[in-house]
């Protein structure tokens, strides 16, 4: 994660894969030797979440990874502000717009 580019980690990134995916939905599974994170999208006016990427991680990974992304979201609440989460969670979806 972070501590790669310190490394001098050399990465390729192609036209394709820069433009990245957007996600609003991470579903997280594991097993004993593995964890499993499908991103998917949750758009209005369609039947169903499509996933559009699985990261399969060893639990070492899945652990630096926690690890990078708490160091990240506090120092972004730091620069920008915290990060406020609903108390109550709304369902999976969107309602629809009332005329």
């Amino acid at each position: 994660m972070n501590e790669n580019r310190s490394q001098g980690l050399d990465l390729e990134l192609d036209a394709e894969v820069a433009q990245g995916h957007y996600s609003n939905l991470a579903i997280i599974s594991h097993s004993t030797s593995e964890f499993i994170l499908d991103f998917a999208a949750i758009l209005p006016g369609l039947p169903k979440a499509k996933v559009k990427s699985r990261i399969i991680l060893t639990p070492e990974h899945a652990k630096r990874l926690l690890m990078s992304l708490q160091d990240n979201v506090a120092r972004y609440e730091t620069n920008v502000g915290r990060i406020e989460i609903p108390q109550q969670q709304a369902p999976i979806g969107f309602s629809q717009k009332l005329n």
